[in-house]
């Protein structure tokens, strides 16, 4: 008997064949068989499943070196070791078969041979862990050859690199797969503390009341990596932080804080309000972008020794809405800052009246915070202002923390990428993105792609370039905090 908790039907896939193309990939190795592995040890696997690894012809592998190369990433990166009944099960589960044109009926027999062992009505799920480039032949084959039959699949970002190459991405994808089949992946959202913003809102009446115009003077949304860019020169000259960060993720974690009450959770519903920040969003001004460029970068391998790409970008974006007219949203990320977080703050205004005296310890700006810090396991920090004990009537700083790590976290986590797997395996399209969704958003980049400013320099381990202050004035950066 296996050990792993019981769940509702509802949340148990049906019997599934897994395609996962880019299978020695990094994502692969560090994200997707470990994730599998630990839905099966959560048992939120299928009853019966097969995983395929696929690649071109030449590639070399077999099914017993795959099996190795996956218990190899499942030891390194893995929250479950590769022993017991369960990992034997999962570990029979997997084979590999080739998947190009010169051999055109490798992947239709080896997933023909999997739907019979497992026998009786089986879905497809195919993860495509591939860059762009590859993505599109991938997708014709399949279609070709009548892979898409019954089947969903997986794409993962970037989506493009500006308007006209996500508008021929989606084309391919839509000729030989509905839009009902297509989960297009952005791991931002499948982070508790993401979907958490839903329910800070709309199931706490003394937040929703303030989420506007009126009580919001700011919003920011930061995510610093202390990383480089590490060996992916070539990757990185080709996308830069706007396209691979901003673009993929940082919109679309605006357009969760920023949305209109959805009537439900279904994912109609949820991914029309989303886009309807989307349509409001208004095209980003170059003028109020920086774009930074660590020392050191261009002498990084792949990287042209006069590059222009942005390794950092701060910038300002508006949402022109009824609801938001007027309150700047602040985003900025970059590569080998000082600290790597992952953390919204909502800053309210402060009060009309100043009652109460300053003291040394007051911050200079005295409205309330809200803090969503979104970095596994995820925390919100509620920041208000309190008398400083003794005779006077002074305030000082205070804060109200919750933690997921205190609470329930641990016993009922998954990491973003689990939670999307298996959101695609049981169709919920709630937390992916719609192909109208992703159009829209590299029209709001077009002017900046099409004009960007020169890169500035600034120093591994600072937070930029010292003219981001100009982007938020007259407010202020929340990190350093």
């Amino acid at each position: 008997m296996s050990s792993h908790p019981q769940h509702p039907e509802s949340q148990i896939p049906d019997n599934h064949v897994i395609v996962l193309f880019g299978s020695t990939g990094d994502l692969a190795k560090r994200k997707i068989l470990p994730g599998l592995f630990h839905l099966a040890n959560a048992g939120l696997m299928p009853k019966r499943y097969r995983i395929i690894a696929s690649a071109p012809t030449g590639h070399g592998s077999t099914t017993e070196q795959f099996r190795e190369y996956a218990r190899d990433a499942v030891l390194q990166f893995g929250s479950n070791k590769p022993q017991g009944k369960l990992w034997d099960q999962f570990h029979e589960s997997l084979s590999f078969a080739i998947a190009d044109d010169n051999d055109p009926e490798g992947l239709p027999k080896a997933v023909a041979d999997a739907e019979a062992e497992i026998g009786g009505e089986v879905r497809r799920l195919y993860h495509m862990a591939v860059p762009p480039n590859a993505l599109e032949p991938l997708v014709e084959m399949l279609g070709s050859c009548g892979l898409n039959e019954n089947a969903r699949i997986i794409c993962e970002k970037p989506f493009g690199v500006d308007l006209a190459s996500a508008q021929e991405l989606n084309r391919v994808i839509i000729a030989n797969f509905e839009e009902t089949q297509v989960f297009r992946i952005d791991h931002f959202l499948g982070k508790e503390s993401i979907d958490n913003i839903l329910a800070l809102r709309f199931a706490n009446r003394m937040f929703e009341p303030l989420w506007n115009r009126d009580h919001v003077c700011f919003v920011q949304i930061d995510v610093p990596e202390m990383i480089s860019i590490e060996d992916r020169g070539a990757f990185y000259e080709e996308t830069g932080a706007f396209r691979d960060m901003v673009v993929s993720h940082l919109f679309q974690v605006l357009g969760f804080i920023a949305m209109e009450q959805p009537t439900s959770l279904e994912a109609a519903p949820l991914r029309n309000e989303v886009h309807k920040v989307f349509e409001t969003l208004r095209p980003i001004d170059p003028k109020h972008v920086v774009r930074g460029q660590y020392k050191g970068y261009r002498q990084e391998k792949g990287v042209a020794a006069d590059s222009q790409t942005e390794t950092f970008v701060a910038l300002r974006a508006e949402v022109d809405n009824t609801r938001w007219k007027g309150v700047p949203f602040y985003l900025r990320t970059g590569k080998c800052l000082a600290q790597s977080r992952q953390v919204i703050t909502i800053g309210f205004d402060e009060p009309v009246m100043r009652l109460f005296p300053k003291s040394h310890h007051a911050p200079k700006w005295r409205g309330n915070k809200l803090e969503v810090d979104f970095a596994d396991p995820g925390s919100i920090h509620a920041h208000f202002m309190t008398k400083e004990p003794g005779p006077q009537m002074l305030l000082e700083p205070a804060e109200m923390t919750f933690h997921y790590k205190d609470s329930f976290q641990e016993a009922n986590n998954l990491e973003a990428y689990e939670h999307l797997i298996l959101e695609a395996m049981l169709g919920n399209r709630a937390l992916f993105t719609r192909s109208d969704g992703i159009e829209r958003l590299w029209e709001v980049a077009a002017p900046l792609l099409e004009n960007p400013l020169p890169v500035q320099s600034y120093a591994k381990g600072s937070w930029g370039p010292d003219s981001i202050e100009d982007v938020i004035s007259p407010n202020e950066w929340a990190l350093p905090e």
